[in-house]
């Protein structure tokens, strides 16, 4: 049965969360490897978003630090960060509508994050869509 985009998302922030873990524990560790371990198939969608997150994460954060008050993005745990990165990577580099942006991170951060990082994901995003 194939994921929803939703589901693709949600694995796309597994994926980011364990490479940037992995990545800051100074462990050796290979993108394609990880999306593979959680993945049954190949998913265009998912390595699209993936490998474009990875790319341009230095990018992602200054706008994410440009956008934040009192915080940085090393300083919200390391899966509100994913969801973060993605949305911005989703806003800025592809066509997915806005809402559907904004909606989509908001779920995940209800699911994997405190009421603190879902605020300030939320926040971000906001100030994003409106420059």
């Amino acid at each position: 049965m194939a994921l929803t985009r939703g589901e693709l998302r949600e694995k796309i922030m597994i994926i980011l969360y364990q490479y940037d873990l992995m990545s800051s524990n100074k462990v050796k560790c290979n993108i394609d490897e990880i999306m593979k371990d959680n993945m049954d198939i190949e998913n265009d969608f998912v390595k699209d978003m993936v490998y474009g997150v990875v790319t341009y994460k230095d990018e992602l954060d200054k706008i994410a630090n440009e956008n934040m008050i009192d915080w940085k993005i090393e300083r919200i745990d390391k899966t509100g960060a994913a969801i973060l990165r993605l949305a911005l990577y989703e806003l800025k580099y592809t066509d997915t509508p806005e809402i559907v942006v904004i909606n989509e991170a908001v779920e995940l951060a209800k699911k994997y994050s405190d009421e603190a990082v879902r605020g300030i994901i939320n926040a971000v995003l906001d100030k994003v869509i409106k420059e």
